[in-house]
């Protein structure tokens, strides 16, 4: 995919987003994303994030619980989505990688998590759709697990994260 192209796809997908229209992503169990890939996601990714083990989502009002405890482990927070999206509001603390639904985003994030601990506790998300249709929460866990990593959550956010956690009243900042 040319460069031109790929920044024509991205203005062309956020375009839709922000038009509230989504594309259709096939369901799928984790164990069939390993072996075949939905279309314009790399091979060996399943597209959505409904194809997660039903123990990794996180609801946001545990995490937001967990991030405002005094004691207690505290996750890497780390949103693979659209940079657009998170400078206008993401979970304060939170590093962003990237849309994980691209192979660019995957590399930054296998770089972040290279030398961690495989016990690190890390906490992704995205946002930009409804959790059904995200496609960049699954390739990132789906990453990490490969990687070895054993406790990765992924935030839970039914329709997007300005539904779910902003309005909601939970901790954001904007920038960077």
């Amino acid at each position: 995919m040319t460069n031109s192209f790929k920044g024509a796809f991205v203005i062309a997908s956020l375009t839709l987003l922000a038009l509230g229209l989504t594309a259709s992503f096939e369901k799928r169990p984790i164990s069939a994303g390993l072996a075949e890939a939905a279309p314009g996601f790399p091979r060996g990714q399943s597209a959505a994030a409904s194809a997660l083990p039903a123990d990794v989502p996180i609801n946001p009002e545990d995490l937001a619980k967990l991030l405002q405890s005094p004691t207690g482990e505290k996750p890497i927070l780390i949103h693979v989505g659209f940079h657009v999206l998170y400078t206008q509001g993401h979970i304060p603390g939170s590093e962003y990688i990237g849309p994980a639904s691209q192979e660019e985003g995957l590399d930054k994030l296998r770089k972040r998590v290279e030398r961690l601990p495989r016990k690190k506790f890390i906490v992704l998300y995205c946002g930009c759709c409804p959790w059904d249709q995200c496609p960049t929460v699954s390739p990132a866990y789906e990453t990490l697990h490969n990687m070895g990593f054993f406790k990765v959550r992924v935030l839970y956010l039914p329709n997007n994260f300005g539904r779910d956690w902003i309005s909601r009243g939970f901790p954001v900042e904007k920038g960077q």
